[in-house]
Formats: C-alpha cells, sequence, structure tokens
C-alpha cells in the first residue's frame, strides 16, 4: 500500500438532521450525514465531507468496506498524521 494512503474506521449515522464529523471514539471516527442510507447517496455524503473537511479532491477519498453498513473503512490519500492535523484545525476533534 502506498504510504501516503491511510485506513480509516469511520462509524456512520445516516438521516440525521445535520452532516458533521461528531467526534473520535478511540480510533474510530463518527460522522453524521443528512443524507439516507439508501441509493449510495449516505455513502456519497460522507465521502463529499471529507473531501471538504480534509482539502481533498474527491478521487483521493474512497469507501473501501462496509458500503451497506454504518461501520466502513475509508481509504484516504495523506498520511494519518495529516489526517489528525486537518481535522484538528478544522475544529472537530477535542
Amino acid at each position: 500500500m502506498d504510504s501516503f494512503k491511510t485506513r480509516l474506521s469511520v462509524k456512520v449515522v445516516a438521516g440525521a438532521s445535520r452532516t458533521e464529523i461528531a467526534g473520535w471514539q478511540g480510533e474510530t471516527l463518527r460522522i453524521r450525514v443528512a443524507a439516507p442510507a439508501e441509493r449510495g447517496k449516505g455513502n456519497a455524503a460522507v465521502v463529499s465531507l471529507l473531501c471538504r473537511t480534509l482539502g481533498l479532491p474527491k478521487d483521493a477519498v474512497s469507501i473501501i468496506s462496509g458500503t451497506s453498513s454504518p461501520r466502513k473503512v475509508v481509504e484516504i490519500a495523506l498520511p494519518s498524521n495529516e489526517i489528525n492535523r486537518r481535522i484538528n484545525n478544522a475544529g472537530q476533534r477535542p
């Protein structure tokens, strides 16, 4: 695997009142999306939120497992320390 890619555990709540990064639960990033969990809408909202928060193009973030589950593994084209820094800078991690 490319050293500049990080696999991140994500727990998603679809159909939430707003789309946001809800914070960390251990090593898992909790995300809420307003989009419903149907026909890929929730997954697209997760990718879009991560891209916006991390300042990345859409092809830099992909869901590699859990597409039909609330628990997903997302691959991001950044090293893990940079992901943490950008989330911290966005005010998303205490």
